[in-house]
């Protein structure tokens, strides 16, 4: 199981522990760690607490299923809440291992619209709520790169010759193939019909070849920024909101790439047999609601998923004077040359590929 991390008290004080176990009626809610759950805790889970005076356990890991599936599979639930990418999110569900969450009982838009149209598209599905929109993108420390010869496109990111150094890439074949693909010149909008055969398969390893003794492979979310302030890397492939973070939160000189971004939801799913199940299906439909999307977009630049919650997008919590929506993966300027990511795709050949990719590294 992987490590707990700090756990969320309820009360005013709301302290910090670390814990090995949920107390009984404590909400044991899994996410991606760092800044991306701090957010989810400002947001999210600090007004929960307040309104329903129970305990919040705040646990890291770092996605997939397995353990949901071992979890569920030996009947011992410790999981009550998890954020997971929309595709294993399907696979979950299709295996049963997630409950189902009945749709009507989520909260209306502000102004009455049921949440079933108020939600974008593809972020209700039968045992997940979608919360985020957010992007796979990669970054560079400005300081390090004069303006004239910034990289530009994700081409750039494979040009060793132009851009000598280090590589980080997450260890993962997902956004990994697309990335090469769109930098062996294929359409963003071609790119899975290209991955969806043999030949592309074999095309996208062949681009990561090139670049495959150069590259640190990446696990968890906060290693990205922390690779490049070390030094250790030039370019890194990341979640948006950890460079935005990073940047504007801890005031390193990156800067984003958006050339290529592929962006893609994260939603919640409760695992199959949760002992907490109702207060699990309380906190979904409350921190889903209008108001708590909107405020976990002053936290992180990770857009809501609901249409009533981007007109109340405001400024950074930490600065007013920075405005959140230029920042967000769907803005304009960042969407121009954007890929969504093909769930069904990935809930299709998930297993294939992680071993193709895997016996690839190896090599």
């Amino acid at each position: 199981m992987s490590q707990f991390t700090k756990g969320l008290m309820a009360g005013v004080g709301m302290s910090l522990c670390v814990t090995t176990a949920a107390v009984a009626n404590d909400l044991t809610v899994v996410s991606w760690g760092g800044a991306y759950t701090k957010s989810q805790v400002e947001a999210y889970h600090k007004p929960w607490m307040a309104a329903t005076g129970k305990t919040i356990i705040s646990e890291d890991y770092g996605g997939g299923i397995a353990e949901i599936k071992a979890q569920v599979e030996s009947g011992n639930v410790t999981w009550d809440v998890v954020d997971v990418e929309l595709a294993d999110a399907l696979r979950a569900c299709d295996e049963g291992l997630l409950e189902t969450i009945d749709h009507s009982a989520l909260p209306p838009a502000p102004d009455g619209t049921p949440a079933t149209e108020d939600f974008i598209d593809g972020a209700l599905q039968d045992c997940a709520v979608a919360n985020i929109v957010w992007s796979s993108v990669y970054a560079y420390d400005s300081s390090k790169v004069r303006g004239w010869n910034a990289p530009k496109t994700m081409a750039d990111f494979f040009n060793t010759d132009a851009y000598p150094g280090k590589r980080g890439m997450r260890k993962n074949p997902k956004v990994t193939l697309e990335f090469a693909l769109i930098a062996d010149g294929v359409p963003t909008d071609q790119v899975y019909d290209v991955l969806s055969t043999e030949e592309g398969v074999a095309r996208a390893f062949a681009k990561l070849d090139t670049i495959k003794d150069d590259v640190v492979w990446w696990e968890a979310g906060a290693q990205p920024p922390q690779l490049l302030a070390d030094g250790e890397v030039v370019f890194t492939t990341a979640w948006n909101g950890r460079v935005f973070n990073a940047k504007n939160g801890e005031g390193q000189p990156f800067e984003m790439v958006w050339d290529g971004q592929i962006y893609d939801l994260d939603l919640w799913v409760i695992p199959k047999g949760s002992k907490n199940k109702e207060a699990a299906l309380d906190f979904v439909a409350f921190s889903t609601a209008t108001e708590q999307l909107a405020a976990q977009a002053s936290w992180i630049s990770y857009g809501p998923a609901r249409m009533s919650s981007e007109s109340m997008i405001g400024s950074y919590h930490d600065d007013p004077s920075l405005k959140m929506a230029p920042h967000m993966p769907t803005a304009s300027a960042n969407f121009a040359n954007a890929l969504q990511n093909d769930f069904e795709f990935w809930a299709d050949n998930q297993d294939q590929l992680n071993e193709r990719f895997n016996a690839w590294l190896a090599n």
